[in-house]
């Protein structure tokens, strides 16, 4: 019997590729994507997307999307309280483990291990510690497409929000650059690949600065 786990879920590659290699082991159940919004807002925190284009990448999918809701400038011990009181209740189905996206981040991975296991709940890391230019390459080489919603704009400029994830997007980052990503250079939207059974529909809306950060709004259709 498979085990059962959530997948924390921006909606981004990263987690998409998590998503693919999870599913690649056979080992385990995704029973929802668990994402953290942001009241009033009606977005994926941080990332900027609608929460519209999340719910069709779960239909796309196939995996319920379980919606966190979090305070504009939640402390952490708002965020901390909201995502226990979800997580709590998935234990209570027998959902003993989480799934991330992330890549070498040591002090991220070290505080979601720390909290889960507070509550009895363990970590998986599908991505950890592979190198960040072959995870690139295996996105766009296993027919993954995503947008750039968002850039940091102390390492790059505004010419790269709102771009497809490929091979030209890949060559044209600087070299400072990881080309995942990792250090929250650029975040993404995956509107395509082998896990969604249909392409979601966007276009390019406005594009804001916003505390350092170029956002593209993604509009659906």
């Amino acid at each position: 019997m498979k085990e059962k786990i959530l997948l924390s879920w921006s909606g981004g590659k990263d987690c998409s590729l998590a998503h693919y290699y999870i599913q690649e082991t056979k080992a385990y159940e995704i029973v929802a994507l668990l994402t953290t919004l942001t009241d009033g807002y009606d977005r994926v925190s941080m990332h900027g997307v609608r929460r519209t284009l999340l719910e069709q990448q779960a239909e796309s999918l196939g995996v319920p999307l379980q919606k966190v809701y979090i305070p504009k400038d939640s402390t952490d011990k708002e965020y901390e309280s909201r995502m226990r009181e979800v997580l709590l209740g998935y234990q209570n189905e027998s959902v003993n483990s989480v799934g991330f996206g992330d890549i070498s981040l040591g002090d991220v991975r070290r505080y979601r291990e720390q909290k889960l296991a507070q509550i009895g709940m363990e970590a998986i890391f599908p991505l950890w510690k592979r190198d960040t230019g072959a995870l690139i390459r295996d996105f766009i080489d296993l027919g993954f497409k995503a947008m750039v919603t968002c850039v940091d704009s102390k390492v790059l400029d505004s010419s790269f929000v709102g771009r497809l994830i490929n091979d030209d997007f890949v060559s044209s980052l600087p070299p400072h650059v990881d080309p995942s990503g990792e250090n929250g250079e650029f975040h993404s939207f995956a509107i395509a690949g082998p896990i969604f059974t249909q392409e979601i529909k966007v276009s390019i809306g406005e594009v804001v600065l916003r505390e350092s950060f170029y956002f593209c709004d993604l509009v659906p259709g």
